[in-house]
């Protein structure tokens, strides 16, 4: 199985940035059911006020080929389309987990 793993630092203020997160959130978490091959998914955003990034997710798919199908398929990029005009950053880890 891959992990993938990315970070995200919106702009904004506090408030618009916790908006954009949630809202985010709800629309990655729905697509365990609408892409095959995304087994799992875990959404957190960040309540420490020290830190710089606002939200992590942690997607499970089988293959790196699959981070690719997962990436593509219509429905995360209309979830990734809810960050447009609000990502300051994006940092992104991918390995094959046991």
């Amino acid at each position: 199985m891959v992990k993938h793993i990315v970070t995200f630092r919106l702009t904004g203020s506090t408030a618009e940035r916790l908006a954009v997160a949630q809202r985010f959130k709800a629309a990655l978490e729905a697509l365990p059911g609408q892409i095959d091959v995304l087994q799992s998914i875990e959404v957190g955003i960040n309540e420490n006020p020290n830190e710089q990034w606002d939200v992590v997710l942690t997607a499970v798919v089988p293959t790196l080929a699959d981070v690719a199908t997962y990436a593509a398929h219509p429905a995360h990029v209309a979830a990734a389309a809810l960050l447009a005009g609000h990502k300051a950053d994006r940092a992104c880890v991918d390995y094959t987990a046991d």
